[in-house]
Parts: C-alpha cells; structure tokens; sequence
C-alpha cells in the first residue's frame, strides 16, 4: 500500500464511528435518494450477486441486497477495517435483503475471480482510491459480460457559479460540522480529492478506454454530484 492509500485508510477508519451521521448532517439526508438512484443504475434484479466497493458503512450495500433479494447475493467491500465493522453492525430493518459478505480488500487488487458479479456499485469510493483506471480495470475484470457498473460521487461541477456554490459548501457547511463531530482535519481531504478526480467527461472517456460500452456520466444536483453508469459488453 502506497503512503496516500495508507494516509487515505487511516482517515476512514478514524471517522467510522461518526461516518453515518456525518453524511445525513452535510447532505441534509438526500444521499438516500442517491444511492437508491445508483442501485437502479447499476441494473441490480432478484437473484443476482453484486458487489459493492468501496462500501464504507454498508448503507448502499442494503440497498444493493434489496434489490437483489433473498435469492441473491451481496459483496461489500472496503479497505477500511473500522468502517467494515460498523457495516456488520448496521441495522438491517424488514425488508427481505440478500445475505451480505463483508470482506477487506484493495480497490487496487480486488480478492475476487473473473465475472463473478452481474452488477456493481461504488459509493463515494472512486475518488479515494490512488488509481481510477486501475480502480476501473478491475471492476471491469470481475463483472460478467452485459453486466453494469453505477458509481456515485462527488464532481467538479463545470458552471463557474456552481463552483464556487460548492467551494462555500465545503467552507462553510462540511469543515464545520465536520468539526463539531471531531473529524474536521479528516474532512478537509474532499476539496484535495475532488481537484485531483476526473470530471465526468474524462470518466467515460477513460472507462472506454478500459473496454466499457454504453458509458454515461449523470450530473446530480446542479453537477454536484454524479453518477458514472457504465456496461462490460
């Protein structure tokens, strides 16, 4: 593991036990809808197995699990070891879900066999990881042929007022409750993070580089977010 991924591991593990509360706080609880919009997007039907990387918590791998059903089945997995525990303790309510492995591994190298999965998600976890394509090379290595990638995440949006919109977002609403949850220097990351990830132009031009067909980038929120959408043929 390279320093920024160790640096990168450390921080999630350290904001695990408050990681929940922080999202519903700085998205006002609209990231629900979100991940409920990117399990769609990735095509999840009864009976499939689907990864979700990046899991963090595991709120988008529920999701995932019930879409798929009781006669499915999910994997989430993360490199943070904290977040994984917080995952196997999350409650999972009523609803008839896929049985779910929680398993550590590196978005880099994934532990998994060659078209395994008939369906990925990846929430918040592609502008972490410290190579997007090799990120993407390997999705792409464990999804079936005509399976589906949907990946949600912060984007730099393209509009100058749209920018500085999020720039005030992160000044003035994420650092300080951030801050008021103890994780203020763990949250200063985003703003880094998002310079350095590519805008959803560059996303489906590089997924098709990789071998992805009928790739699509779907602004959210202004252009806040987005979610690339993307098939191994």
């Amino acid at each position: 593991m390279t320093a920024s991924a160790d640096r990168v591991q450390g921080i999630f593990n350290r904001i695990a036990p408050v990681y929940d509360d922080l999202n519903d706080w700085l998205s006002l609880g609209l990231h629900r809808v979100w991940k409920q919009m990117t399990v769609k997007w990735s095509g999840a039907k009864p009976g499939d197995r689907a990864l979700d990387l990046c899991c963090g918590s595991g709120d988008l791998a529920l999701r995932l699990a019930a879409a798929v059903g009781p006669g499915g089945q999910v994997v989430g997995a993360d490199f943070s070891a904290q977040m994984l525990d917080r995952a196997r303790e999350r409650p999972q309510g009523f609803r008839p879900l896929a049985p779910i492995a929680w398993v550590e591994a590196d978005a880099l190298n994934l532990p998994f066999a060659d078209r395994e999965f008939d369906c990925a998600t990846v929430g918040y976890g592609l502008r972490n990881v410290t190579d997007f394509d090799q990120a993407l090379r390997e999705l792409y290595r464990v999804l079936k042929p005509g399976a589906t990638l949907a990946a949600l995440d912060f984007h730099r949006p393209a509009s100058a007022i749209a920018q500085q919109f999020q720039q005030l977002y992160l000044d003035r609403l994420v650092v300080p409750v951030a801050q008021q949850f103890g994780a203020t220097a763990e949250y200063e990351y985003i703003l880094p993070s998002l310079q350095r990830f590519p805008v959803g132009r560059e996303q489906v031009q590089r997924a098709q580089a990789i071998g992805f067909r009928s790739v699509r980038h779907y602004p959210l929120v202004g252009g806040l977010m987005g979610v690339l959408v993307a098939t191994k043929p």
